[in-house]
């Protein structure tokens, strides 16, 4: 079971339709494992999207795109929300928890990279962002594991990439009506490098300061 206060703090969790909705979940006998690897099936689905933009010349695709990824953080909330207000924890709740993000991350990340082909290094690039937010959860887990708080600091946690990847999806739309697309998308992988980078360094400072000062 994942403990209160190791769970990212979210302040949706306090509203009241949230609150309904995990409720729903919890009474239609909804395990929220099941919610956690439905998560990685939006997070394809978007990936998907993605990787079809070059290709076709559906504005609507980046819509979707951004759709799915909110799907797959909605499952994040209610997974976590459903197993502890719901009572649902499981001893295995913090695999499911966990893994299905670690693959959902880089799917999504990685085909933007490959959203762009006017640009051959791209994908390279879809590919270190992916790898980096992997290695962000890798040090908050294994900061945790030797006894540091559980640390969700950004400046480009979770909730900050797929925040700015939806962004970027939606202004995508607009782009694609103007000028060439893909100009967005890839200045949004430059910003989740050098963020991720960050986030990194400031996870692994927090967590050396911690332990060397107990």
């Amino acid at each position: 079971m994942t403990e209160l206060k190791e769970r990212r703090p979210l302040k949706v969790r306090d509203v009241k339709l949230a609150q309904k909705i995990a409720l729903w979940l919890s009474n239609r006998n909804i395990s929220p494992n099941v919610i956690s690897v439905t998560s990685v099936v939006f997070a394809l689905s978007a990936a998907i999207c993605f990787i079809l933009m070059p290709s076709n010349n559906y504005t609507w695709l980046p819509f979707i795109a951004a759709l799915f990824i909110q799907l797959r953080l909605l499952c994040n909330l209610f997974d976590g929300m459903v197993a502890v207000e719901g009572g649902k924890s499981t001893n295995s709740g913090e695999l499911f928890n966990d893994i299905p993000d670690r693959i959902a991350d880089p799917l999504i990340i990685v085909a933007v990279g490959y959203s762009i082909p006017m640009f051959s290094w791209a994908d390279s690039l879809g590919w270190l962002v992916g790898l980096l937010a992997v290695m962000t959860a890798y040090i908050r887990t294994l900061a945790s594991s030797m006894g540091a708080p559980t640390d969700f600091r950004g400046p480009m946690a979770k909730q900050h990439r797929m925040a700015l990847i939806t962004m970027a999806s939606l202004l995508t739309i607009i782009e694609t009506l103007i000028w060439s697309q893909g100009y967005i998308l890839l200045t949004t992988l430059i910003i989740m490098l050098f963020g991720t980078i960050i986030t990194i360094w400031r996870r692994i400072s927090a967590a050396y300061h911690y332990l060397e000062s107990n």
